[in-house]
């Protein structure tokens, strides 16, 4: 039997559970079973929270796609991971200033808390992959992206109307494309002015998704770097708006937005899956 919590960040829904280190934990096959939105629980991610791996974080967590493929981070689970620590009463009453720190495979994140179900993340400094944009032709297409990491793999498309992006075919094909051997997220950016742009995100091992924190980030490093954004942009995704802030090239990204629990619950996994 797995006791879960159902949580979401702007759409972008999540299994959480929590576990010890010698917990035994659903395999890829089972994953997939508990994802499926019609005979599971249904979900983009999974996220495991577990006991930290350093003295001076509150936990470390592990992140499964709906496919059953483990990934390095999610912005939107580390939300919805640190405001079910604040509510589960693990989270100490100076973290609005002082701030909490998490374990994550992709490194060090810190969390604070403003108003209850609003986190601001330290996203850390955005890793760009090339000096310049890459231009690939697939698909019929001539596509011309920035590859960046937020601690995961990321390119960057923009389009001039995300309404009419190919986002489904051409993400399919961009995701899986032999530069990208571990496969990345690709997400369709459209500038409205230098505050405010529009995303779609295509996700790898999940399809597109109502809301994508570190594909929020990306996009802001993108338009950045190439002078499209000023220093805090205002993201809006299908789910909802994120709101991203990079002083500088040096400095580290924050994105801030909602985390909410939408139900909790147990589910049966058979021993044959």
């Amino acid at each position: 039997m797995l006791r879960f919590i159902k949580m979401h960040g702007l759409g972008n829904d999540f299994v959480v559970i929590e576990a010890y280190h010698d917990d035994p934990l659903p395999n890829a096959r089972a994953w997939r079973v508990i994802a499926d939105r019609h005979t599971g629980i249904g979900f983009d991610q999974a996220l495991v929270i577990l006991p930290p791996r350093h003295s001076d974080a509150v936990a470390f967590y592990r992140i499964f796609n709906a496919d059953g493929s483990e990934v390095e981070q999610c912005g939107n689970g580390a939300r919805c991971v640190a405001e079910w620590l604040r509510l589960s009463g693990r989270v100490p009453a100076d973290s609005t200033n002082a701030g909490i720190a998490l374990d994550s495979p992709a490194g060090r994140v810190e969390a604070r808390f403003s108003t209850p179900g609003m986190v601001s993340l330290n996203m850390g400094r955005p890793k760009f992959m090339a000096e310049d944009s890459v231009t690939l032709a697939v698909a019929g297409y001539d596509v011309t992206f920035t590859e960046v990491s937020i601690g995961n793999s990321h390119i960057v498309l923009r389009v001039t109307d995300i309404d009419t992006a190919p986002v489904s075919s051409l993400g399919t094909v961009l995701e899986s494309h032999p530069r990208f051997p571990n496969r990345t997220n690709v997400g369709f950016l459209e500038v409205t002015d230098h505050r405010h742009a529009r995303l779609r995100v295509f996700e790898r091992g999940v399809g597109e998704t109502l809301a994508c924190g570190t594909g929020a980030c990306a996009a802001m490093a993108a338009g950045r770097r190439a002078g499209w954004f000023d220093d805090e942009v205002e993201v809006q995704l299908p789910g909802g708006s994120l709101t991203i802030n990079w002083p500088s090239e040096l400095a580290p990204l924050w994105m801030t937005g909602p985390a909410a629990i939408a139900f909790r619950g147990e589910i049966e996994i058979s021993d044959g899956v």
